[in-house]
């Protein structure tokens, strides 16, 4: 196969799950201490640090994603046009480095963490009772009787 049909498959034919993927950045020396991966996908509400390019050094908050451009805007960071209007700037994912993760959804935590959440309710259900509970409980009835 081509490169360049390679490179297009990859980038401009993706699937919303492979694009979706490619929206990761970096994480920061702490938080890849704390949770034992170098890199996540990027949220809505993340707090970001710019390493390159023209607003490098800017720190701010994730207020958009765009899958199809495969870059975030950041609050705060905005241009102007020669009427006055000003629109947001579109920053790629590779130029970012996330500084704090949005805490809401858990279970993008969870996974972070290692814990799948589905898995554990599962294990849960299924966990018989041991010997000892099935003796306590056999009691209890002659007891009653």
């Amino acid at each position: 196969m081509k490169p360049t049909k390679m490179r297009n498959s990859l980038m401009h034919q993706a699937t919303f799950n492979t694009k979706s993927k490619q929206l990761s950045s970096q994480l920061s020396e702490d938080l890849r201490k704390k949770y034992s991966k170098k890199n996540i996908r990027i949220a809505k509400g993340d707090s970001v640090k710019i390493t390159r390019g023209e607003f490098k050094g800017v720190d701010g908050k994730v207020s958009r994603v765009s899958t199809e451009k495969n870059s975030v805007a950041i609050e705060g960071i905005k241009k102007e046009k020669t009427k006055g209007d000003k629109f947001d700037v579109f920053i790629h994912t590779s130029n970012l480095l996330i500084t704090g993760l949005n805490t809401d959804d858990k279970l993008r935590i969870s996974k972070l963490e290692g814990k799948n959440s589905s898995k554990q309710k599962q294990s849960q259900k299924k966990e018989e009772p041991t010997k000892e509970t099935k003796v306590a409980k056999n009691e209890k009835k002659e007891d009653e009787v």
